[in-house]
């Protein structure tokens, strides 16, 4: 799922970014485990939302090849990892708001859950 050696390209180097300088610095058992956390309702919306910003052609059915330029692929990826990070905390609230709603008894109506 997580292939840590983009970090060690040497194709275009990101001197001064910190967040490049910390990822290097993580084992990649660390990497892995933090991109195996995402649940599979969370991958399937970003499976489903980049292939739809990729088009739904049937790969099985036809010979599909994309073309994209670094910056239009880097720009995807950018929006599929924000999606992501959105997705996670709304699935955190979720759950937050099943035990609090749980924790109230069935009667309970907490009202606007506000975090």
């Amino acid at each position: 799922m997580f292939n840590p050696e983009f970090l060690t390209s040497d194709s275009e180097p990101i001197s001064g970014n910190s967040l490049i300088q910390y990822l290097q610095e993580q084992s990649p058992d660390v990497l892995q485990r933090v991109a195996r956390s995402a649940s599979g309702d969370i991958q399937d919306i970003i499976r489903h939302n980049v292939q739809g910003l990729l088009g739904m052609i049937p790969g099985e059915q036809f010979d599909v090849k994309i073309t994209a330029s670094r910056d239009h692929l880097a720009g995807l990826l950018a929006s599929a990892m924000m999606t992501g990070y959105f997705l996670r905390q709304m699935e955190q609230r979720m759950e937050l708001e099943a035990t609090l709603f749980d924790a109230g008894g069935a009667d309970a109506d907490p009202g606007e859950l506000r975090l």
